[in-house]
């Protein structure tokens, strides 16, 4: 009697090892897409979700913000190199839900203004080159993004004016280089928010 019950309670402890097993298989085999679903059904593991916008009149803005960093292709933006356009700043990594979400209506809205003047350099804050051209690829992204993993030295520059203090967050510079809004949290809920802060940027002093 004891043997037959041990041997029930055996095959038991097997079959639920094998579940769990199973359940693993799964977890191991999802792809990032399901950080983007999981935040989109409202499980946004503290992610910050696009409501925080804040805008700046002219008078109100502070000195122009000065970066630059090495992209995930190896090449060099500077901020410099842009002023007199109107540049759109998103701070972003891979494994982020949010920025996931939002990916797609960002590319979109970057070719939507890139014969404007206005120009589109993602600042990607964890990942290697590798990830990010991965990332990159799949979202069919078409504008650099600076590294800033090592040091921290764009997240340090805005630090001074208005803190990314959300991941996404996406600023909208003027021609001068100053900040005129940010963004903090994604866009993906309402798009036509960025597309409204660039309008009003680009129309100032015209």
């Amino acid at each position: 009697m004891s043997v037959a019950t041990n041997g029930a309670r055996g095959r038991r402890i097997l079959a639920v090892a094998a579940a769990l097993l199973a359940v693993g298989a799964v977890l191991t085999g999802c792809t990032n897409d399901a950080l983007a679903k999981q935040y989109t059904s409202g499980d946004d593991k503290n992610y910050i979700a696009g409501s925080g916008v804040t805008e700046l009149k002219p008078a109100d803005r502070a000195a122009p913000v000065h970066f630059s960093g090495e992209t995930e292709s190896g090449d060099t933006f500077s901020s410099k190199s842009a002023l007199g356009d109107v540049v759109v700043v998103n701070f972003w990594y891979a494994g982020c839900p949010p920025c996931r979400a939002e990916a797609s209506d960002l590319t979109k809205i970057a070719a939507q203004y890139k014969a404007k003047g206005v120009q589109f350099i993602g600042v990607n804050t964890r990942d290697s080159a590798t990830t990010a051209q991965s990332f990159d690829a799949e979202f069919k992204m078409d504008y650099p993004s600076i590294l800033d993993v090592d040091g921290g030295a764009v997240q340090l520059a805005f630090s001074g004016s208005m803190r990314p203090n959300a991941t996404p967050t996406t600023f909208v510079i003027d021609k001068e280089g100053r900040i005129a809004a940010r963004i903090a949290g994604d866009i993906a809920a309402q798009p036509s928010t960025l597309t409204t802060l660039i309008n009003s940027t680009l129309a100032e002093g015209n």
